[in-house]
């Protein structure tokens, strides 16, 4: 199969997407100075229209989601290591083949055109010449879009679950090492869940965080039908299928029904059923999702909620503004105001987000030893600080969407060695999905114990 003639753009002419290009390749050239640390930020989009605004974000994210791959494709038409150039022409080079290869419907001449002319006006003339002949390079080897994924070393399996076909063999022999490219995930990240979980499973949660992540709600609460929504496999939840203009009205209009994913919502649901608590201590509550839910789920409760990060805080006393039963406290005012009275105690713990990387995608790439350890600490701290809230029955739910022992395992470990704590239930939740799968059998990864005092 060949691929296409050039087609018209749906974002647009290409002469109007020179301001989304921009906007997308300088966010990439501060990610190339910073890799692996890569920070998510908005995109400032502002001023773009819409389809300008979903070019500059489709840019940047695909390159963000298959950087590895992407730098393996490339590195072979460079006559100097990728690691060596200077940020910026990285970044044309990385979103240059991203949009020939994941893109379909941006025209390849639009992609090598413009992205010369960015590297002409921002990097220096001369650098125009490499990315037009090694962007060349790239369009060339395609051989074949739209094709049966087959998982040959010559296929780049797409977020739809098809492939690109490639004039010839670019992934590695080595099956870690191939499966590390094509999912664009650290190989050691994929050999440490080999020793933990199995070669299928690491295989599983690789080729998930390719997946692009739908829009799941929680409807368990719901007062009545929710539309544009279809059912997920996970009661109490619903696939949403309408545009991102609908979604808005609908999370705006109703307080009953919020986007939560089913690995997150099983934490509290595990909880519901079970106990009666009267005061609940949401530690780090974030934007209130985990919240909205203990809510619901404990009519009778007070709840107490914070967070240590500004932005977040303030959305949170936002949300909860005006809410009978949510009190939104700063950290500091926590313990003063609730010690030894609460009956439950969530922490929705800092962690790795190696269950999530389909939808932080960045966190695949700054994984390491030295962060499970500096975040196995603070899990460790926010365990510790929850003691004195508890009351005499006092119990604590841990939760992470992380798939790594150091950060669900051994932090229960230290808490029973030395606070006393015993684990009443433990779950692993381990990511589902494929690239192109249903989405009513997607979920994310994630882990949650209930501990209570010896």
């Amino acid at each position: 199969m060949t691929r296409p003639a050039a087609q018209v753009s749906e974002f647009g002419p290409p002469g109007a997407s020179t301001g989304a290009r921009h906007i997308a390749l300088r966010a990439l050239a501060e990610h190339a100075r910073c890799f692996p640390d890569l920070v998510p930020r908005p995109l400032p989009t502002d001023g773009l229209d819409p389809r300008d605004a979903a070019l500059a974000r489709a840019i940047h994210d695909s390159v963000i989601r298959r950087w590895l791959t992407l730098r393996a494709l490339l590195s072979p038409r460079l006559t100097m290591p990728f690691d060596e150039m200077e940020p910026k022409l990285k970044a044309v080079l990385l979103a240059g083949a991203s949009q020939l290869l994941l893109l379909d419907k941006v025209p390849p001449h639009a992609a090598v055109s413009e992205s010369v002319e960015w590297a002409k006006r921002h990097v220096r003339a001369k650098a125009g010449g490499l990315v037009n002949a090694v962007l060349r390079r790239v369009n060339d080897s395609i051989v074949g879009r739209a094709c049966p994924f087959e998982d040959r070393r010559d296929q780049i399996l797409l977020a739809d679950g098809r492939a690109i076909d490639l004039a010839a063999p670019f992934l590695p022999e080595d099956p870690i090492e191939r499966l590390a490219i094509q999912a664009s995930v650290p190989p050691g990240v994929i050999r440490r869940w080999i020793d933990t979980r199995g070669a299928a499973d690491a295989r599983r949660a690789a080729i998930h965080s390719l997946c692009l992540p739908p829009i799941i709600l929680n409807t368990s609460f719901a007062a009545e039908p929710v539309a544009s929504t279809r059912p997920h496999e996970s009661p109490g939840n619903a696939v949403f299928t309408g545009t991102p203009a609908e979604l808005s009205e609908l999370l705006q209009r109703r307080t009953d029904v919020w986007a939560q994913d089913p690995a997150s919502s099983s934490t509290i649901r595990s909880v519901a059923g079970s106990a009666s608590p009267g005061l609940i201590v949401d530690l780090c509550a974030g934007r209130g999702t985990k919240t909205r839910q203990l809510a619901h789920s404990f009519p009778h409760a007070r709840i107490v909620a914070c967070d240590t990060d500004r932005a977040r805080a303030m959305d949170l006393a936002e949300v909860f503004r005006g809410h009978d039963r949510v009190q939104v406290l700063p950290p500091r005012q926590v313990l003063p105001a609730i010690a030894g009275e609460a009956d439950l105690v969530v922490l929705d713990v800092p962690c790795s987000n190696s269950g999530v990387f389909a939808r932080r995608p960045e966190a695949k790439y700054r994984f390491s030893r030295d962060q499970t350890r500096r975040l196995g600490d603070i899990q460790r701290q926010l365990l510790a600080d929850a003691v004195p809230m508890l009351s005499p029955q006092g119990m604590v739910l841990y939760a992470t969407c992380s798939l790594e022992p150091e950060e669900d395992a051994a932090p229960l470990a230290w808490a029973a060695q030395w606070h006393g704590f015993a684990t009443q239930h433990s779950e692993l939740v381990w990511p589902q999905g494929t690239p192109g799968g249903d989405a009513a059998h997607y979920h994310d990864g994630s882990f949650f114990a209930l501990l209570s005092r010896r």
